[in-house]
């Protein structure tokens, strides 16, 4: 029996289909594989390996600069540890510094340019890193671990769009062009950022490695944000049409 009653607006759009609502966690796949193995490997390190096991994986896979200067025999170590050290950290702290800002940069840079170019980029900017602090510090006998250097080009990345990211499609990436330097130092957010960063990077370095405070390898920093920065436009996926 029709009691006259209409269903309100309300109603009727619960009876539809849900809505798409955007997880709070959107993580692109490829960014989320690299947190997990920086985890992984971080708990491995920590709960399943004796101390002089993971002395081992240090000497073995952190970049150490004397391992090429100080005439050492050149063996599979030397090649791959340019890249593995990323996914070694100091300690837990570390760790969850690094995989934050990845999260926050890589995601909108990994939907931007696709998973093959990201991990170019990553290993790119990885490399840059350790580049610059062997030439810095060429005889320098302390491993080097961390993520920092590949995460600092996702930041160095990032500032070429202006951080600019389009959330529309359900993947939040970065959008627009790759912004030319005069487009990217006009922008006062951009700006801002870049002397913050470049700032608080050599601040916090340079007062690093004494009194017992751990030595932070900002040198390695500079390195991969440089590369990130002025080199993304290689990375970046052409437009269509």
């Amino acid at each position: 029996m029709d009691d006259g009653t209409k269903p309100t607006d309300a109603e009727t759009e619960d009876r539809q289909e849900p809505r798409h609502r955007e997880p709070v966690f959107n993580l692109a796949g490829v960014v989320t594989a690299l947190i997990g193995i920086c985890m992984a490997v971080h708990l491995i390190r920590a709960f399943l390996l004796t101390r002089q096991e993971d002395l081992l994986v240090i000497v073995h896979f952190a970049f150490l600069p004397l391992r090429y200067t100080g005439g050492y025999p050149l063996d599979v170590y030397a090649l791959v540890s340019p890249f593995t050290y990323a996914f070694l950290h100091g300690g837990v702290a570390h760790l969850a510094v690094n995989m934050i800002w990845l999260a926050a940069f890589g995601s909108p840079l990994a939907n931007r340019i696709g998973t093959m170019r990201f991990l170019l980029l990553w290993c790119a900017t990885a490399l840059a890193a350790v580049f610059l602090h062997f030439v810095l510090h060429p005889y320098d006998a302390a491993p080097l671990v961390g993520a920092s250097g590949a995460v600092s080009g996702m930041m160095g990345a990032a500032a070429r769009f202006a951080f600019h990211i389009d959330r529309s499609a359900g993947k939040p990436g970065f959008t627009g062009p790759v912004l030319p330097l005069s487009l990217v130092l006009r922008s006062r957010m951009t700006v801002v950022f870049l002397a913050v960063w470049f700032a608080v990077n050599l601040i916090v370095g340079l007062g690093s490695g004494a009194g017992g405070v751990p030595r932070i390898a900002w040198e390695a920093h500079i390195g991969g944000f440089l590369v990130g920065f002025f080199a993304i436009g290689l990375f970046d996926r052409r437009p269509m049409g």
